[in-house]
């Protein structure tokens, strides 16, 4: 498996917030750093000194731990599939917005239009001061609205930003974030509400493809978070960033992969009670009508969460095979199976806890989430507001909240984006019909208390040793490691790094004693620009006892056919 020891592809640079790299500028400038490339076997390591540029700037995904060595034989029951799906497209016709009397919620409860004629309204994200913004993906801006002392909109929508695929939005102390498909943003936050000048942070997010929504959060550890779906509904993307949540500093300059295997994860927020992060990812599509369940995950740094190859509770994807010979069964002891599942299809969006102190006690912590409905399903499914009860911190069902959109008749709105209002109130778009509705509690039942967002502490500085003098890298054994590339003390050529061409560099190395099992390539920065280092930029393990060599721009997989049997 050439990928990430921790966070990074063979190969590829890394820029983990927790490992960063030097900031863009000036990484571009800096001189050649030292590092260590380490050749480890079951019982002996050896070391050579070798001289490297930094990396460059792209994560990739870190796996929980390598996968078993199974290497299928011809045949492999694993990797054939005899398997009849019956699929169906259903779009319900598009009907005019509906009479307020004909949504349902839950007694006591009580909606209204907050908003309407705002055209496209994707995402919500409500600032500190209470001001209601919406991104508008087809009209590509930002609009702002004020709440008046009823709770409803004071006055027209104000343009705020504009900038094209404009999609996610979220506030950070005095500043606000946006996302587009391939930039991030920032803006100072006027008095008034309005934004000033943006400016760009990132400019190259991983392409899009068919999913094109870029959605961005702040964490209680006060880094970015930004969810970069799959190009497409199922395939081997050839980007590690796609399909992932990635983590990033608040400037942008350095960024990793905290999670992998998300095809499509839109709507995430962090537990209030207990910091934990949750998210729904969008299923597989044409696996049937009720295959896949939309999938609520607790999303962890560092898991994989089995997409394009698993799904739901790790089940096999019929139709795709991981690379490499590498067998699903073996992907699954990796992969985290879903929590809980939802409705096949039901397309889930933005994601809230609920904070606020105008509902019931009863409903603090818990989570609500618009889901937009389906497109390929018999019967139809979504086009609601769905609320995730959750106790003791963990997930335990799934309750329609905001029903109603969706009749024999066709379907009266799709609800997309979805924000808790300052005074308590759950506020959430119909994208097609460019309304904002507003859900408020005026029942008998005691409100709960406001509940303050989760407290995390930023990542704090911090040194280990080397890999070659770490406890576990204490040997006797010696091995001799040469590259035709560059010579010892030389620095290593620009086409093997993200600057360039981005290939592995070729290495050769002396075979180890008897009784070697494997061997296992680590290359340490000690002197990197970095909170935790040394900075490990790539490595190579489970490489057959008898590899000697490595050569110039291998594959970047979970497993490699080339050469055989090393991951």
């Amino acid at each position: 498996m050439i990928v990430g020891w921790k966070h990074c592809i063979l190969a590829s640079p890394c820029t983990d917030p927790d490992h960063p790299t030097l900031p863009f500028p000036f990484r571009k400038k800096h001189p050649m750093k030292r590092i260590w490339l380490v050749a480890g076997l079951a019982t002996v390591m050896a070391a050579a000194l070798v001289v490297a540029q930094p990396p460059a700037k792209k994560g990739t995904p870190g796996m929980p731990e390598a996968a078993p060595k199974v290497i299928p034989q011809a045949g492999s029951p694993e990797r054939t599939a005899d398997v009849q799906i019956t699929g169906h497209i259903v779009k319900p016709a598009e009907l005019p917005p509906p009479a307020l009397s004909q949504l349902r919620v839950p007694a006591g409860f009580r909606i209204e239009k907050f908003a309407a004629d705002l055209g496209n309204a994707r995402l919500l994200a409500v600032s500190p001061a209470g001001h209601v913004y919406i991104t508008r993906r087809e009209q590509a801006d930002v609009l702002m609205l004020r709440v008046g002392e009823n709770g409803q909109a004071a006055g027209p929508p104000v343009r705020v930003a504009a900038r094209p695929g404009m999609h996610g939005i979220c506030f950070h102390k005095d500043h606000v974030y946006l996302a587009t498909v391939k930039e991030i943003f920032t803006a100072p936050v006027r008095e008034d509400g309005s934004f000033g000048p943006l400016e760009m942070l990132v400019n190259d997010l991983p392409d899009a493809g068919r999913h094109h929504t870029r959605t961005i959060r702040f964490g209680p550890d006060g880094m970015m978070y930004v969810g970069c779906a799959s190009t497409c509904n199922e395939c081997n993307e050839p980007n590690p960033e796609n399909a992932t949540l990635l983590r990033l500093t608040s400037d942008g300059k350095t960024r990793a992969i905290y999670a992998a295997g998300l095809r499509d994860l839109v709507g995430f927020d962090w537990n209030p009670t207990t910091g934990d992060l949750w998210g729904m990812d969008h299923g597989i599509d044409w696996l049937g009508d009720d295959e896949q369940p939309e999938e609520l995950n607790h999303i962890q740094k560092d898991r994989h969460y089995g997409w394009p190859y698993l799904y739901g509770a790790n089940a096999a994807n019929p139709h795709i095979d991981p690379p490499g010979g590498l067998e699903k069964s073996d992907f699954a002891k990796m992969a985290v199976p879903m929590s809980m599942g939802y409705t096949a299809h039901s397309s889930p969006m933005q994601m809230a806890f609920y904070t606020g102190g105008q509902f019931p006690a009863v409903l603090q912590g818990d989570a609500f989430i618009c889901m937009r409905g389906s497109w390929n399903r018999k019967p139809p499914s979504g086009y609601e507001v769905v609320r995730i009860s959750f106790q003791k911190g963990k997930p335990v069902g799934f309750t329609p909240f905001v029903t109603g959109f969706l009749t024999p008749q066709g379907q009266y709105g799709r609800p997309c984006g979805l924000a808790i209002a300052k005074d308590g109130a759950l506020l959430f778009t119909d994208d097609r019909n460019g309304i904002i509705y507003r859900v408020s509690y005026a029942g008998k039942e005691k409100p709960g208390t406001p509940m303050s967002p989760p407290l995390g502490e930023a990542p704090k500085p911090v040194k280990m040793p080397l890999a070659i003098e770490s406890p576990e890298g204490k040997t006797t054994g010696q091995l001799t490691v040469t590259s035709p590339a560059y010579k010892n003390g030389d620095p290593i050529p620009a086409k093997y790094s993200g600057y360039d061409q981005n290939a592995s560099v070729p290495l050769d190395w002396s075979a180890g004693p008897a009784g070697t099992k494997s061997y296992a390539i680590l290359m340490d920065d000690p002197d990197a620009t970095a909170l935790e280092l040394p900075v490990s930029h790539w490595v190579a393990w489970n490489v057959p006892p008898d590899t000697t060599t490595a050569r110039e721009g291998l594959a970047k997989d979970f497993r490699l056919s080339d050469p055989r049997k090393m991951d």
